[in-house]
């Protein structure tokens, strides 16, 4: 199960698993040539999606699909800061409006249940979009979906009105206006700064009835899920049994979904295998170092796996604000005092995933874009990271190193049911105690990791997954922009960044040429590792076992949104 974060606008572009995958005596080093030839040729071989695809007609009418979350989500708005997750996510894809989709090959369309055609002009130098929205769309209170919605959350995510808590302002930011076109259901959107991602905008869409008010928009989702318009709509939100249940709407005016239900039902990461075992669930995603719970589940009768290239990664946040890691040069001590490959070997060990170590934060190993611009704070140097912690006045004393009196001691902030972090953490211990780094792995409770820890930037250390989407260029401002203020950070959980990476990410943002924004992209991609905002590992496998009869669900890689109305079972 995923205990991951969720890009607003996009932190990766597709990519295959990579690093040292365990195993015999037989196999290449990992890091060596041959062994990184070998993951390519493997990785190449990855489908894009496993989802086993059942044509519409062909599913069966009515069932009920039981899903796992990684945890219970309190705040159901996608677009605030503390409901950017995975969590979120998988609920409200079945609940509200996208402007766009994507396939696997991650090529972007309009959605057309709720944007039937879209259109990008350049007028001189402005750039103008319009949108004109399904005849029938409408919210589940009466309301129909306007340009007004689309002008209430621009004016929520752009920036201004720092009262809005929100997660990425990205796109927003360089919009002038959006108005109503010849009716109310035509939108045009006027850009102040031209923006090369702008098909990823409006997605999810929420209602201007909740992002008029920033208080609204910060609580109005806590705890309830007050207005839909998808296929499916909420019969119920039980906190105590820690599931959300969706039942169909027969208001909704595409084609009837095929499924009477869809339960999520929060649970620690350890309880889903079992739960999928003993005939609980009808699908689990079996995370990355789980080797165990793939082979128990490929033994379960009428069973099937379904892995997929995703533009999931796996990574270390460096918190930056942190007293002891305020210092560049201690970031990069830190970085090179810890093995990526070893780590990666360690977690995608028996998981039939093909290996390479990732050196960039936005373009995944097999995409056109992809540099490794690792350098040298990507390397595991232990000896040069020992000359870094000197000369920044960390001297050692016993065990491990002081400065003005002080012990040099770090938390390795884990969920407290993920194995593999807790394994994450405990070769980082031993790796950064051979440096003079004191490092105590520290398990919180999984609801809380996002909330309480990540967030509010109470960690040093901490391991998690960043989801990715088609617009890989997107994690630039959402991620890495230096921070404006204490309480409007964006995504940057590190809280660090610096004005020659903001002016790069400014140029990449804006930049219509695809290649030259790549470019811009990978340079500064190399100010980011130099920075250590975050120590990229490998690209996490998308695996899930599924019920064999389960149709239209599984890997998606790039495909997003899911289209909720097909997923169902076999005749």
């Amino acid at each position: 199960m995923k205990v991951a974060h969720k890009a607003a606008a996009g932190a990766a572009l597709l990519a295959m698993a990579l690093t040292a995958c365990g195993g015999g005596a037989d196999k290449p080093k990992a890091g060596s040539t041959e062994a990184a030839k070998e993951a390519q040729q493997a990785a190449a071989q990855l489908p894009g999606i496993s989802i086993n695809p059942v044509a519409y007609e062909q599913v069966a009418e009515g069932g009920t699909v039981t899903l796992a979350t990684s945890s219970w989500q309190a705040n159901w708005n996608y677009n605030q800061v503390n409901g950017t997750h995975d969590n979120t996510d998988q609920v409200m894809e079945a609940l509200m409006p996208s402007a766009f989709r994507s396939d696997d090959k991650a090529d972007v369309v309009n959605h057309p249940d709720y944007v039937t055609e879209w259109k990008m002009e350049l007028q001189g130098e402005t750039q103008v979009v319009t949108y004109k929205i399904h005849e029938k769309a409408t919210w589940s209170d009466g309301t129909p979906i306007t340009y007004k919605d689309f002008q209430a959350q621009w004016k929520a995510l752009n920036g201004k009105e720092k009262k809005y808590q929100v997660s990425s302002t990205d796109g927003y930011d360089r919009v002038k206006s959006v108005e109503k076109g010849a009716t109310d259901k035509d939108v045009v959107v006027t850009f102040a700064k031209q923006y090369p991602d702008w098909k990823g905008m409006f997605a999810p869409l929420y209602p201007a009835s909740t992002n008029d008010d920033p208080e609204v928009f910060n609580k109005g989702w806590v705890g309830k899920i007050p207005v839909t318009a998808g296929p499916f709509k909420v019969e119920s939100i039980n906190e105590t049994t820690k599931a959300v249940t969706l039942v169909r709407d027969d208001k909704w005016w595409g084609r009837k979904a095929k499924l009477d239900k869809v339960i999520f039902r929060a649970m620690e990461t350890g309880a889903t295998i079992n739960a999928f075992v003993n005939g609980e669930l009808d699908a689990v995603e079996i995370a990355a170092g789980d080797a165990a719970g793939l082979k128990r589940v490929k033994e379960v009768a009428n069973s099937d796996i379904r892995k997929a290239a995703a533009p999931n990664w796996r990574h270390i946040t460096v918190n930056g604000s942190s007293e002891l890691l305020k210092d560049k040069s201690v970031r990069q001590a830190v970085a090179m005092g810890i093995n990526r490959e070893t780590i990666a070997a360690s977690d995608l060990k028996d998981m039939d995933w093909p290996i390479q170590t990732l050196g960039n934060h936005l373009y995944m190993n097999t995409h056109k874009g992809y540099v490794d611009n690792s350098g040298e704070v990507g390397k595991y140097n232990p000896e040069k990271a020992k000359q870094l912690l000197e000369a920044a006045g960390w001297k050692q004393e016993g065990e491990y190193r002081k400065k003005d009196g002080k012990e040099f001691a770090v938390r390795f902030t884990v969920p407290a049911s993920l194995p593999v972090a807790k394994q994450e953490g405990e070769l980082t211990q031993a790796m950064l105690k051979e440096i003079g780094v004191k490092v105590t792995v520290e398990a919180v409770p999984d609801d809380k990791f996002f909330d309480d820890y990540i967030i509010p930037g109470n960690f040093d250390l901490v391991p998690f997954s960043w989801l990715g989407t088609p617009f890989p260029n997107g994690a630039l401002p959402q991620i890495y922009r230096t921070p404006t203020g204490p309480d409007n950070y964006g995504s940057n959980f590190p809280r660090t960044g610096t004005p020659e990476l903001d002016v790069l990410i400014e140029q990449a943002a804006g930049e219509m040429d695809p290649q030259k924004a790549i470019e811009l992209g990978n340079q500064a991609d190399k100010l980011i590792w130099d920075l250590v905002h975050t120590i990229p590992l490998y690209q996490r496998p998308d695996i899930y076992g599924t019920k064999k009869n389960l149709a239209n669900y599984g890997s998606f890689g790039f495909a997003d949104p899911k289209d909720w109305t097909a997923v169902g079972f076999t005749k």
